[in-house]
């Protein structure tokens, strides 16, 4: 399983009045583990950028005047990211953003690249309805340093994006990934699970299973037990 954490900066908010992108950066995480794969650049966007922008990320379009057009690293781009599920926290923000962009050098929509685009802030949403789902609110929620995140930078907030999907997933991808290492996927695509030692079964002594009948005679007393039964 082959995961892109993303996020992106840019010069404004709003790509149809044409703000652009100046800085893309995405971490790969194959079976939920962090590879030292990952693609960070900064791109000039011919354009000013806005002062509220700026304030957020702090990047300023001097220190971006050497630094390559999107058309310049797309096909790296776009070829880091095939195939892969891409991650983003406020999705349709970064690939609204991203469309523009293949839509002016004559590309297709990102859609057409990757596997499937999952918006964490939806995620989060819904696992904590009524609270603030911004990046530093599900830091401090899940227990993750972002002391360093003074500024907004699109390579410290995929990184620490990947951190709080993996909180947030935690129990439900790895089970999957457990089946996934047990056994080998037959040609008709099916998982066949396989396990290369017999399973080991710890039989209750004495003490533990007076203990568990005590317990079980407790609970009738608030009436009829189906374990007793």
């Amino acid at each position: 399983m082959r995961q892109i954490f993303l996020d992106t900066e840019t010069t404004g908010l709003y790509p149809a009045q044409g703000h652009r992108i100046i800085e893309i950066a995405g971490v790969e995480l194959l079976n939920r583990r962090l590879t030292n794969n990952h693609f960070h650049v900064y791109l000039n966007p011919d354009r000013e950028i806005d002062e509220a922008a700026q304030e957020v990320h702090g990047i300023t379009l001097e220190f971006l005047q050497d630094k390559p057009r999107f058309a310049d690293i797309a096909d790296e781009f776009l070829q880091f990211v095939s195939g892969a599920d891409l991650i983003i926290h406020n999705a349709p923000f970064d690939i609204g953003f991203l469309n523009a962009e293949l839509t002016r050098i004559e590309r297709q929509n990102i859609e057409h690249s990757v596997l499937e685009i999952i918006d964490t802030l939806k995620m989060a949403k819904e696992m904590r309805p009524g609270q603030r789902n911004n990046l530093d609110a599900l830091c401090r929620h899940y227990g993750i340093d972002n002391s360093s995140r003074t500024l907004h930078g699109a390579l410290l907030d995929a990184e620490l994006l990947a951190d709080v999907y993996m909180a947030m997933t935690r129990g439900q991808e790895s089970l999957m990934i457990d089946m996934l290492d047990s056994g080998p996927v037959e040609s008709d695509g099916e998982l066949k699970l396989t396990r290369s030692k017999p399973l080991r079964v710890l039989a209750a002594n004495e003490t533990e299973q007076a203990s568990h009948e005590e317990y079980l005679q407790a609970l009738t007393k608030g009436g009829a037990c189906v374990w007793t039964q």
